[in-house]
């Protein structure tokens, strides 16, 4: 609380300027608190109480020497200037008076703050739910472990990709690659029913050979993998648990191996339990080991195939591997040679198998939500610049009483941050809720939904925007308004080069809106256009009712 007994000096001293009556009471304010900044400093350096009331009120009634007399006040009664590894308590100090000055001055401004707050908000929250789309989507790797070595087993043939293959040409690619650790098939979109516990329950499967599951190599919950053995035709049956389906059915019991589950007519010993967030395939119930009876192979192509690239085997290297695979293939008795010249391997990685498209499609979302985060700082840099405009003289008091342009800059930045701080904050509120509706609609185009989700990294980076927004907008008003030319600004009236400067300032700030909205225009045209073009793609099927 500014001490009382300085009003009647400030009035005193800024009877000549002819201010309005709440203008005046305003600086006086804010003078109040300079001053009470002063006396605490002079206090520091040792001063004693009634010594540094009488040098505070000096400093403002030699108005000739002021500025000498700030300097050798500060030689002979504060501390040496910081400099780089000197204690940095009275830096801290001033620091936080900023930060009291800007609450007080954010709650004398309860409309200009609220209005600056949303509109980073709506900028920085928009931002922020696409960035972290973009980040569990497109940057976070696949939740298994070394996801880069995954790769998706697809064959070109006659030109077109096809993504299913036979059983003899897994057995082609588990007895003669030379590029893969592991390969491994599974049977999509399988269901089985489960009886024994209840009503009879249909359940998601993911029959799979046991190779599937060293490929990925995601450990167990608890229990184990499937052997060798259980792979092939004749074996006992067994099964492993999704962690959900443990949970909801066995209530997360640690002692269910070895229990029998009742799986098609059939009892399967559980042998393991999947960790929380395994998915693969979706996120299957149950996990069945898929026999491949090698004297009875069919010729129908129900199988899909991951593999893991051995140390140091690049993508193409496994292409030319699996080419030579095929060649082995074909040449058995009872293949079809002719045909081989339509085949050609397609491989690719897991990662980009799954994404798909959407990347390409994301990152211009991420762009063009940019460019509305660039339009929201250029629109509460205007606010700042018309505020800043509005505190001219005050500037020029505080220039007068001995403030440095460095220290007027200083409050204008802490000002800003805070205002960049406080949007963030907001911003990654709306963010979250945002996230929320996203994943209640489920978009069926996009991979990776329930892995979507506010992280360290989105955290560091609505930090990150907060920061660089607050000194994007806020550098406008510090090189305006707290250059050293200030100081001796304290005599002049607003003359018209003011205002002219003020108008020329405000008209960069709205052409420059004008450009990023018709950046952000053409931007959204091309991505309706895109998405247009995408909806009338000939998906090659003449017949629809027959896919």
């Amino acid at each position: 609380m500014p001490d009382p007994s300085w009003s009647e000096h400030l009035r005193a001293r800024l009877a000549s300027l002819s201010l309005s009556p709440a203008r005046e009471a305003e600086i006086i304010e804010e003078l109040s608190q300079h001053l009470d900044e002063r006396y605490e400093e002079l206090r520091a350096g040792g001063a004693s109480d009634p010594e540094a009331r009488r040098l505070a009120i000096e400093e403002l009634l030699d108005r000739d020497a002021l500025a000498e007399q700030m300097r050798s006040l500060r030689q002979a009664h504060v501390p040496a200037p910081i400099t780089l590894g000197a204690p940095t308590r009275f830096l801290l100090d001033g620091i936080w008076q900023d930060l009291r000055y800007t609450a007080r001055a954010l709650r004398k401004q309860p409309g200009f703050a609220a209005a600056a707050i949303v509109t980073l908000a709506l900028g920085m929250g928009a931002t922020t739910s696409i960035f972290t789309v973009v980040n569990s989507v497109l940057i976070n790797p696949l939740p298994y472990p070394n996801s880069d070595a995954l790769v998706r087993i697809v064959h070109s043939i006659g030109g077109i990709e096809q993504p299913y293959f036979s059983d003899a040409i897994y057995a082609s690619y588990a007895d003669n690659t030379q590029a893969f650790q592991d390969v491994g098939v599974w049977v999509p979109e399988a269901t089985a029913t489960v009886t024994g516990r209840g009503e009879p329950e249909e359940v998601r499967t993911l029959p799979a050979t046991r190779s599937v599951l060293t490929t990925l190599g995601v450990q167990p919950e608890i229990g184990r993998w499937f052997s060798p053995a259980e792979d092939a035709p004749g074996a006992p049956n067994t099964v492993m648990l999704g962690y959900g389906y443990w949970q909801r059915t066995f209530g997360g019991d640690r002692a269910v191996l070895d229990r029998a589950l009742i799986v098609n007519a059939r009892p399967h010993q559980i042998v393991g339990v999947m960790p929380a967030g395994f998915r693969f395939d979706g996120e299957p119930d149950l996990i069945l080991p898929l026999q491949i009876d090698r004297g009875r192979m069919t010729g129908g192509f129900r199988l899909l195939g991951v593999a893991r690239l051995k140390p140091d085997v690049a993508l193409a290297q496994a292409n030319a591997d699996a080419s030579r695979v095929l060649d082995v293939h074909f040449s058995q008795p009872g293949r079809r040679p002719e045909i081989r010249a339509r085949w050609a391997p397609s491989h690719r990685l897991l990662k980009d198998d799954v994404l798909g498209d959407v990347g390409t499609t994301l990152w211009v979302l991420m762009g063009t939500i940019a460019i509305v985060l660039l339009m929201a700082c250029a629109n509460v840099a205007n606010l700042l610049l018309v505020r800043a405009a509005a505190r001219r003289q005050e500037f020029a008091v505080r220039a007068a009483l001995g403030a440095r342009w460095t220290r007027l800059a200083r409050q204008l930045l802490v000002e800003s941050l805070t205002l960049g701080v406080l949007g963030g904050a907001l911003g990654l509120g709306l963010a979250y809720v945002g996230l929320r509706v996203l994943l209640a609609i489920e978009p069926s185009d996009l991979p990776r939904l329930t892995e979507i989700s506010l992280d360290r990294v989105v955290l560091a980076f609505a930090v990150l925007i907060s920061l660089a927004s607050g000194l994007l907008f806020g550098l406008i008003p510090i090189v305006k308004f707290a250059r050293p030319r200030l100081a001796n600004a304290l005599g002049r009236s607003r003359s018209g080069n003011q205002t002219r400067e003020g108008q020329r300032s405000q008209q960069i700030l709205v052409t420059m809106q004008m450009a990023l909205a018709l950046v952000l225009l053409v931007s959204a045209g091309l991505m309706i256009r895109s998405f247009q073009a995408l909806r009338h793609v000939d998906a090659g099927f003449t017949q629809p009712e027959h896919v």
